[in-house]
């Protein structure tokens, strides 16, 4: 096949900013201190329902 008769490659997502002063795309502290937290409670609710679950098994 022809490369011709094929489509142009998709440009990357880095070569689409406007300016070379665009901000990066990283949340606020406050949203990444929020991630943070929520991924600690997640693991803690996950450890307690499985202490849980063996608890209430072995009764």
């Amino acid at each position: 096949m022809s490369t011709r008769t094929q489509a142009p490659r998709a440009a990357r997502a880095h070569h689409r900013r406007m300016l070379w002063s665009d901000p990066d795309d990283e949340p606020p502290e406050d949203m990444r201190a929020t991630q943070a937290m929520l991924r600690r409670a997640g693991v803690l609710l996950a450890v307690a329902m499985l202490f849980l679950m063996l608890a209430t098994g072995l009764r």
